[in-house]
């Protein structure tokens, strides 16, 4: 979701860079709060997948009850009415920084699943076809599972394909409303909520599903953008005695508050407490970001005249550099995050296995489920804390993949955007 982009893959990573094609316009100052609001979205994601409670305030904002959207949000946020003048351009632009990268790193994982299983002994992933490599990605995106968190990168361009062309006929119509747009949206993600209680939303049918369900957080981002934003003031105390307030009634009133946005499944409290509960937790780590930004944006740089001049010889991306310390590091790259963590923590467990095999340690380590449960976490001496070396790898181990990708690439990249700027 992004999983979320880098922009050299647009993911759920950099979005908060802009969206502008190269030379086309002025870019816009980096948004850090949304920087940070970015990086602790995908810290959610991973540590979600590892059980890791280490970010839901003691339980009190589960993670998956509002951290999928909270990306939806993102995006939605830095959508800007101006793409809507070269439609086509911009449906290239996030199929070439969404999908480009998504199917090349589809193919390697689906080369390495099946070398795991062909020689490895593990279980996991389906065979390499044309169906696993470009049709499967966007029915449930759980074709090669070491890869599998990356289900929200087709999600995303699908969504950001069908807000552009509902915007276009809305503008034609002259309804383009964003109140519209909200309480439309919302309806039908309630109504698809509904469904997946009655047991209608099933196979097939949650493609369009998780597809729907998702489509209004991402609309919630650009209303509060064009409507919110400006009236967002109120004091810190007032504001997180409301936000926290609702959220311990949401856990007093409510049965769980966690459900499953890819198989649409785990609704406890009708149709629209989801909803509730993804505007409460947005609305808590917005606030959160913002007051973290400026403790962050003491580094941030503005792109000034020396720096364009240096992405004239060597491009954006790489003069770019990551500044305002880890958090906006890491919100700069969710999209390697995204594609990789999963990865990273089945490298971990390979060196656990190994250990137990080879040595006289780890003898309560489960080969069975290593072998065929992509979800199989081994603590050593059954420590809780152990979830940080996972969550440590997740993070770190993509940072580095894609440190070295943009060395490697690099090259190239100036090359390209060299010739561009030639051509005047």
């Amino acid at each position: 979701m992004t999983y979320m982009s880098h922009l050299k893959t647009d993911s759920v990573s950099k979005q908060h860079r802009d969206s502008s094609a190269a030379g086309e316009r002025p870019k816009s100052p980096y948004n850090v709060a949304f920087g940070i609001l970015s990086a602790l979205a995908i810290l959610m994601i991973v540590a979600g997948h590892l059980g890791y409670d280490i970010l839901t305030v003691g339980g009190l904002f589960p993670y998956y009850s509002f951290h999928v959207p909270l990306f939806m949000f993102i995006s939605g946020y830095f959508y800007r009415d101006e793409e809507e003048c070269h439609p086509l351009a911009y449906l290239k632009k996030k199929a070439k920084r969404l999908l480009l990268p998504y199917f090349i790193w589809n193919v390697v994982y689906g080369i390495l699943a099946a070398a795991l299983r062909a020689f490895g002994g593990f279980s996991m992933g389906e065979a390499v076809s044309l169906k696993t490599l470009f049709v499967s990605p966007f029915l449930n995106g759980y074709q090669f599972i070491l890869n599998y968190a990356a289900w929200f990168v087709p999600v995303l361009f699908i969504v950001e394909g069908m807000n552009l062309c509902m915007r276009l006929l809305l503008r034609r119509l002259h309804m383009n409303s964003e109140w519209l747009i909200l309480i439309g949206t919302l309806a039908v993600g309630i109504l698809v909520v509904q469904f997946a209680i009655e047991g209608r939303v099933w196979g097939l049918y949650k493609t369009p599903g998780r597809i729907l369900l998702l489509y209004p957080c991402f609309q919630m981002g650009q209303f509060y953008k064009k409507k919110l934003e400006s009236r967002d003031s109120l004091g810190n105390v007032p504001y997180f005695a409301v936000v926290l307030g609702v959220q311990v009634l949401l856990h007093l009133c409510c049965n769980g508050l966690a459900y499953s946005s890819v198989w649409c499944t785990g609704f406890a409290n009708g149709p629209v407490i989801p909803y509730v509960t993804v505007v409460s937790g947005i609305a808590f780590w917005l606030r959160v970001s913002k007051i973290l930004a400026p403790l962050c944006e003491g580094g941030q740089r503005d792109i000034s005249a020396a720096q364009s001049d240096v992405e004239k010889r060597i491009g954006p991306a790489a003069a770019q550099n990551p500044a305002g310390g880890f958090l906006l590091h890491l919100g700069r790259n969710t999209y390697a995050v995204m594609m990789h963590h999963v990865m990273a923590f089945m490298l971990v467990k390979m060196v656990l296995a190994g250990t137990a095999a080879y040595t006289g340690y780890l003898v309560d380590f489960d080969f069975v489920r290593f072998y065929a449960d992509i979800d199989y976490y081994y603590l050593v001496k059954g420590s809780e804390a152990f979830r940080m070396v996972y969550l440590a790898a997740g993070v770190g181990l993509p940072l580095l993949l894609q440190k070295g990708q943009d060395i490697l690439l690099r090259p190239v990249r100036g090359r390209l955007q060299g010739g561009r700027f030639g051509r005047g």
